[in-house]
């Protein structure tokens, strides 16, 4: 009993690793970039800053452990807080573990995880999307997909023959009040007198083999009373349903997908479609990756098109440095920025935006 205690209160504190109840490990990834976007505001004028939320990939710190149980079960945990590289803070609206922190109990049938999870909208994306959750990536019309967490869930997720299967629920999506983003959405839930506020679910089917793959995934955020992005009732939703797939040929991997968002928050037009392809070709110690992104409302004529074009030198499998550039053309009264990477970098309606970044990236 005082060993396992000493093991708990170890991990809890941070202050060393205990190897005699499970297998933990340390890891995490640093990149850092430095870019410049033109057309920002009424003055048109140019912005350069090292964004706070990602150049390629989004900075993060983590502690992941398992525990053999005997006869084919497991169990598993996983603590990780987003790191804004810039300036040393924490990202997710300040959290301490806010990319991650569940436990799960994991057999031949699977995983449950509770905690803080990825929604399968977000695991249904890892292969079809080739540029991935940069500064210049799909984030830029939805920064929800690479955000693609929820508070207080279950979640489920079983690969079976290259079959997955997955699904999420959540009690209270979202406990933390940081801003109008998915970093915090003021729509904690969990509540005794409105059972369907701030409710979160997803379901995921995805097949993958060795050169090609295609995924279906739903995802489901309620709203509940002061929630961020016009979610003010539980009896309205944001709904995206993703379809998407990828093909491997002569060592290049060409990637599309198209989503379909109704989103009860944005009265001027709930409902838009998103498309993207992209290909990504490695060529010695280089990959060369670029995307097309499309993004067009229903009910009105506000309209974005993206391109992204980058390319990423690999030092090591540890270690590399990008360029990375990106064109938004905006459409009617639309104001999408060429720029994921930080708030605060919007041009005016219909006006086009140039965004090019440099940076390096290092995991561990």
């Amino acid at each position: 009993m005082n060993k396992q205690f000493f093991c708990a209160a170890a991990l809890l504190g941070m202050g060393g690793v205990c190897h005699a109840q499970s297998n933990v490990t340390i890891y995490g990834l640093l990149d850092t970039a430095v870019e410049h976007i033109n057309h920002v505001g009424v003055a048109s004028s140019g912005l350069t800053r090292m964004p706070s939320n990602a150049g390629t990939i989004p900075s993060r710190l983590g502690f992941r452990g398992r525990e053999d149980l005997g006869g084919g079960l497991s169990a598993q945990f996983v603590l990780e807080m987003g790191i804004a590289s810039d300036s040393g803070g924490l990202n997710q609206g300040g959290r301490g573990f806010g990319r991650q922190s569940f436990v799960s109990l994991n057999g031949p049938w699977g995983q449950v995880g509770l905690g803080r999870q990825y929604t399968m909208l977000f695991w249904s994306m890892q292969d079809a999307d080739v540029i991935g959750p940069g500064m210049h990536s799909i984030a830029n019309f939805d920064s929800y997909f690479p955000n693609a967490r929820a508070d207080n869930s279950i979640a489920y997720k079983g690969t079976f023959s290259g079959l997955t299967l997955g699904a999420t629920y959540s009690f209270g999506r979202d406990a933390v009040n940081a801003g109008p983003s998915p970093a915090g959405t003021n729509c904690a839930g969990e509540s005794s007198t409105d059972r369907s506020a701030c409710r979160e679910w997803s379901a995921l089917l995805k097949y993958d083999s060795s050169n090609w793959g295609a995924a279906l995934a739903h995802d489901v955020l309620r709203g509940g009373t002061g929630a961020f992005g016009g979610l003010t009732q539980s009896s309205m939703s944001d709904k995206r349903t993703m379809l998407n797939g990828y093909v491997k040929l002569n060592g290049a991997k060409i990637g599309a997908g198209f989503l379909r968002r109704d989103n009860d928050g944005y009265k001027v037009s709930p409902r838009s479609d998103l498309w993207f392809v992209g290909i990504s070709y490695p060529a010695g110690a280089w990959t060369f990756d670029t995307q097309y992104y499309r993004l067009q409302y229903k009910s009105n004529n506000d309209r974005g098109q993206f391109m992204v074009l980058r390319g990423t030198y690999h030092f090591s499998k540890r270690t590399a440095a990008y360029a990375s550039l990106g064109y938004m053309k905006n459409s009617g009264n639309a104001t999408f920025s060429a720029s994921s990477g930080q708030a605060g970098g919007l041009p005016l309606a219909g006006v086009n935006q140039t965004g090019f970044g440099i940076g390096v990236r290092h995991a561990f």
